[in-house]
């Protein structure tokens, strides 16, 4: 019988990796995506839970195109993939 290691994220319990740092990373991101939601539900009040929740993750799964666009390179905000249930 062989043994399988997989790592099981600490944010969403259901989401299971083989690898330790695409966890972390997973983790990560999931952590920026609340800090992201909390800000916009703050922001914008009119916005539902699932509205702020949805926004927050796609922020953060694009960070770093966000991040080049905040310093001066509005261009990378062309680069995000838009899922097509979405646009």
């Amino acid at each position: 019988m062989a043994v399988e290691v997989v790592y099981r994220s600490s944010r969403d319990q259901g989401r299971l990796f083989m690898d330790k740092a695409e966890a972390d990373r997973y983790d990560k991101m999931l952590e920026l995506a609340e800090g992201l939601s909390d800000v916009l539900q703050k922001a914008v009040p009119s916005l539902s839970e699932k509205q702020v929740e949805d926004v927050g993750i796609f922020m953060a799964r694009n960070r770093d195109l966000f991040a080049r666009a905040f310093k001066n390179q509005p261009d990378a905000l062309q680069e995000i993939e838009i899922p097509e249930s979405s646009g």
